[in-house]
């Protein structure tokens, strides 16, 4: 399965971060950890949602379009 999660910020609740993985368990991990450049200085993370996907293809397009305009409003709408 590939997946496409969100996390929100613990201490900054406004940061959050959208990400493709193919294993969601330990992809969170290294968020809370500091070791992505992108999230290091808003730890800790939660995660608040994701979408599975079978097809790689689609996973990253709904990755891509989550971090468009329209894909933030939607995120925001559903999982804010």
């Amino acid at each position: 399965m590939f997946y496409v999660y969100l996390i929100q910020s613990q201490t900054f609740p406004e940061q959050r971060y959208i990400g493709f993985t193919t294993d969601l368990k330990k992809r969170i991990d290294p968020h809370n950890a500091g070791g992505s450049v992108h999230t290091s200085k808003y730890e800790p993370w939660k995660l608040t949602g994701y979408h599975a996907f079978s097809e790689k293809r689609r996973a990253q397009e709904f990755e891509y379009y989550l971090k468009t305009g329209s894909g933030k409003a939607l995120a925001n709408k559903r999982f804010g």
